[in-house]
């Protein structure tokens, strides 16, 4: 069977799921009326993973290929004619992506430990090696070579069995295929490269593993039109096994970011700094100088927990989602490092979920006093997260409106705290003495306040 036709007879079969009339119609206007499904938005923390041939030379960045063999970086093409013999190409590292100690269930433990509820796998990125036997990339694929493993698959049996959500990444441009590149050449006026590849393994993924997001990427140098970006999400929408439950970004097209898509990623570590009229996320590294894995990373360079609490405080306040970030060894190992600010996170917000996960931003989202405070809601509470530890056993909040029948609490004391009203608003708390967290955050929980 040639390949035009085994195409056409998957997209027919793919067609004959839909059991309703289509709702939305491939144009942004329709497609951006979606509701966006309620499961994103309770969430609140997520987990991303970048993992692939770049892992192997853990050096520079997940973008190593293209800063080695496109922008010609001195310092990596300093370090191949150090360390590797004349002639070796970048394929040369995939027999070395080997996932030795890779163990699902492990990781899918740690990122339930971290207080995850979804979890996004790098199955393609920008290099076109797919973490999955994709039939449209040959031989630069995680089952034909490297781990010889379907490791999309495998993450997400381990995901789903501890009740999580999971998403996968997918880049729509390939630095150095052939066919994107004759495109890219034609001024993006043939579609050589989405008709016969991105499309057809885009709509294998979702067919295959049923992700509940998809966290497109790599889209910036060509028009939504080029990747045929409505047509697929109309279907995504109407037709797919996932229709109801996936959530998407806004990465379609140049110029989509932060206008279109279900929920905005707008930039790379985005924070709006006030409160956003649409539902957006934030994605962070703990290594701030890439998503991928360094074997040179220092400590200097990495975020530490406080430091970690109070952004993702500070998201949730502003009604985003928090995606942080790990990069796996080659070997399938999450650095030990990682691994500490994960289970740290966890630990903070088994006290402290409360005022995050489900909850909504409040009418006011922060103010400084002694310390910043970040506020949240839900149903009649108000929250009130102090960044950093006080100093005094008297705390004042000056933004809420109290009742004669509020009651105040700290989330992780038992005890029912003392107040007084201040003028013309707000509060003065007399504080227990202070647990410890590791994090440098606390939470204040108001019943019955305005």
């Amino acid at each position: 069977m040639s390949r035009c036709i085994w195409i056409l007879s998957i997209l027919s079969s793919w067609l004959c799921m839909s059991e309703t009339t289509a709702q939305y119609t491939p144009d942004w206007k329709s497609l951006d009326s979606r509701p966006l499904p309620k499961w994103y938005d309770e969430a609140k923390v997520g987990i991303f993973v970048h993992w692939g041939v770049f892992s192997v030379p853990g050096f520079g960045s997940e973008w190593f290929w293209w800063n080695w063999q496109g922008g010609k970086d001195p310092a990596l093409v300093s370090f191949m004619e150090k360390n590797y013999p004349p002639g070796f190409t970048y394929p040369d590292f995939a027999p070395d992506f080997r996932a030795t100690f890779f163990d699902p269930n492990e990781w899918a433990a740690l990122f339930e430990s971290a207080g995850a509820k979804y979890v996004v796998l790098t199955t393609k990125h920008h290099e076109g090696f797919t973490n999955w036997g994709s039939p449209f990339s040959w031989n630069w694929n995680s089952v034909d070579t490297g781990p010889h493993m379907d490791l999309t698959g495998e993450l997400m049996d381990a995901i789903r069995n501890k009740s999580l959500h999971y998403g996968v990444y997918n880049s729509l441009y390939e630095w150095f295929n052939p066919m994107y590149l004759s495109d890219k050449k034609n001024g993006f006026k043939t579609q050589e490269f989405p008709h016969n590849k991105l499309l057809p393994e885009l709509y294998n993924l979702v067919v295959r593993y049923k992700p509940d997001l998809i966290w497109s990427d790599g889209d910036w140098e060509a028009p939504d039109t080029y990747w045929n970006s409505t047509e697929f999400l109309a279907w995504l929408y109407n037709e797919s096994p996932v229709k109801d439950v996936v959530v998407t970004n806004d990465r379609w097209g140049a110029g989509c970011a932060c206008k279109h898509g279900g929920y905005f990623n707008c930039a790379d570590k985005f924070t709006p700094g006030t409160l956003p009229t649409h539902k957006w996320e934030k994605c962070q590294s703990v290594d701030t100088h890439s998503w991928g894995y360094r074997r040179n990373m220092r400590l200097h360079e990495l975020m530490n927990l406080p430091a970690i609490i109070q952004d993702l405080v500070e998201t949730v306040a502003l009604g985003g989602n928090y995606l942080l970030n790990v990069g796996p060894t080659p070997d399938g190992m999450i650095p030990a490092v990682f691994q500490d600010r994960l289970t740290g996170m966890g630990e903070w917000l088994k006290v402290n979920g409360e005022a995050i996960y489900a909850s909504k931003p409040w009418r006011v989202q922060n103010e400084t006093a002694t310390l910043p405070v970040w506020y949240t809601s839900k149903d009649s509470s108000v929250y009130a997260i102090i960044i950093g530890k006080p100093t005094e056993y008297m705390f004042q909040l000056t933004t809420p409106k109290t009742t004669d029948k509020m009651v105040v609490t700290m989330l992780g004391v038992s005890a029912v705290l003392r107040w007084s009203p201040s003028h013309p608003t707000g509060l003065t708390v007399l504080l227990p003495e202070i647990p410890d967290s590791p994090g440098r955050a606390w939470t204040l929980k108001l019943q019955g306040a305005s």
